[in-house]
């Protein structure tokens, strides 16, 4: 089969389509033609700093995938040749990634492709869909009512983060760099749409909320965004970033306040290899299908590029700007 291989750590030259072993499913695995593969921030990075697992180099990237069922394994019981798929697995080192044309995954982190969206949509949803359902509902305990600010929502987990707070019934603020992406996320639902180049983002929000601050304030960009976000979040409110803590940040004010902190990284359960967490993710996926596929909520595709255009996609998600997600098309090519 062809899949891009990363052959070191690099620049985005270090993917190259090669012809590679077709995998074979396990007892509890699905083997999947893949039609789609998301494209994400944490593949960039590893492609630049290299994987989890050095050893097993050369590496397929790629963690978000949408395909057809081919096979199954002798043990697997809620799938069958035929059925679409979507998922969030491999692609950090360890498993094979989803920049191929076949994978295997277990059949317990996998959930039905919805319905009514594109191979290409659905391969853009899982790993910020995931993210931004465990950063609110879980990390963040969001709840009907609520007052939320979320960062970058105009981007890939953004753009989600507000329709899934808006799905709570909850008040989203989200902060923007252009007018184009304040008409974009007004769509989705922002009910205050703050543009932090030129506005001060934590008097933006403390003038929305009459002073008060916000209930949960969520950080999808990192660096100084997680301490300068603590004066814009209410007296026993909660923060969460999806971002490591710069080492320099400094807690005064979060402490003062008596804020929640939490940290959201949906690859744990991957990294860990907790057959729990990843079978939770199916589950989140299985009801986000529904809501999809009931038009409560939308998933946006910027721009695609074909399997051999691994390299170029990367180009252009690091560049910063994407407005929704990058998807590549297996079969494309």
């Amino acid at each position: 089969m062809k899949a891009v291989l990363m052959t070191a750590a690099g620049n985005p030259e270090v993917l190259q389509l090669q012809e590679v072993t077709k995998p074979t499913p396990g007892n509890t695995e699905l083997l999947v033609r893949l039609v789609a593969a998301g494209i994400n921030p944490i593949d960039t990075k590893l492609r630049k700093r290299g994987t989890f697992y050095p050893e097993n180099m050369p590496a397929i990237l790629g963690c978000d995938g949408a395909g057809v069922v081919e096979a199954v394994g002798a043990d697997v019981k809620q799938f069958r040749p035929g059925d679409e798929v979507y998922f969030c697995y491999g692609g950090l080192g360890a498993h094979q990634g989803n920049y191929a044309e076949y994978t295997t995954v277990d059949e317990r982190f996998v959930a039905r492709k919805p319905k009514s969206v594109s191979f290409a949509e659905a391969a853009a949803v899982p790993l910020v869909l995931i993210t931004a359902w465990e950063a609110l509902y879980e990390r963040g305990r969001l709840e009907p009512g609520d007052k939320t600010l979320i960062h970058a929502g105009a981007g890939g987990v953004g753009h989600v983060a507000i329709q899934l707070a808006k799905l709570k019934g909850a008040d989203v603020a989200t902060t923007v760099s252009s007018q184009a992406k304040a008409n974009f996320v007004t769509q989705l639902g922002a009910d205050k749409v703050i543009f932090y180049k030129q506005t001060d983002f934590v008097q933006a929000t403390l003038d929305w909320t009459n002073g008060e601050g916000v209930d949960l304030a969520f950080d999808t960009i990192g660096g100084d965004v997680l301490e300068k976000s603590f004066p814009a979040v209410r007296v026993y409110g909660d923060v969460v970033t999806i971002l490591e803590p710069s080492a320099n940040t400094t807690w005064k004010v979060a402490r003062n306040k008596n804020l929640r902190i939490g940290l959201e990284l949906m690859l744990t359960p991957m990294l860990l290899g907790n057959v729990e967490g990843l079978q939770h993710h199916g589950e989140i996926l299985q009801q986000c299908a529904n809501w999809i596929d009931d038009g409560k909520l939308k998933i946006h595709v910027s721009q695609t590029f074909p399997l051999a255009a691994a390299a170029q996609a990367h180009e252009l998600l690091e560049t910063g700007s994407v407005t929704g997600k990058i998807v590549l098309l297996i079969d494309d090519n």
